[in-house]
């Protein structure tokens, strides 16, 4: 019998970004419809632009001016965090190979959300005091909204 994996328990403060993190993948989930859907990469990457401007881009800044500075910048899971954003930002900027773009996007996203759940927020949950997880969560308490009329992932 297989041991079933027990949820990780999120700190109050953190849980906003893991709800944005749920959004993410379904990010990659629309992106692998599209591709399964055999949707045209342009259209897909309006949506994706949108996306990352509207709600990825603010996250990933919220994530390293209020969360990765509670650790050190030696520490190696925040270098491959911010490395992975960087990695990220650029591929949501590629104009050229759209649909290779796309196809990383969707891969590479996933991986990283995955990482930051698993590896990363614990860590910050260690470290911080609980003054510095209530700033957290005081200053992040928006909700996602996902108003996209084209939803060619349906």
């Amino acid at each position: 019998m297989s041991e079933k994996k027990k949820p990780i328990k999120r700190h109050p403060a953190l849980q906003q970004f893991s709800r944005e993190h749920h959004f993410g993948l379904l990010l990659c989930w629309k992106i692998r419809e599209g591709f399964r859907r055999e949707i045209e990469a342009e259209r897909m990457k309006k949506y994706t632009d949108w996306f990352f401007q509207t709600h990825l881009k603010p996250h990933f800044e919220a994530e390293e001016k209020y969360m990765f500075t509670l650790l050190s910048d030696e520490d190696k899971l925040k270098k491959r965090a911010i490395k992975e954003h960087r990695r990220l930002e650029r591929l949501f900027e590629e104009n050229e190979d759209v649909k290779r773009s796309l196809s990383l996007i969707e891969e590479e996203l996933e991986q990283h959300i995955r990482f930051e759940e698993r590896s990363l927020f614990g860590e910050i949950q260690k470290v911080a005091t609980e003054e510095e997880l209530e700033a957290i969560e005081k200053m992040h308490q928006e909700l996602l909204v996902d108003d996209w009329e084209d939803e060619f992932w349906k």
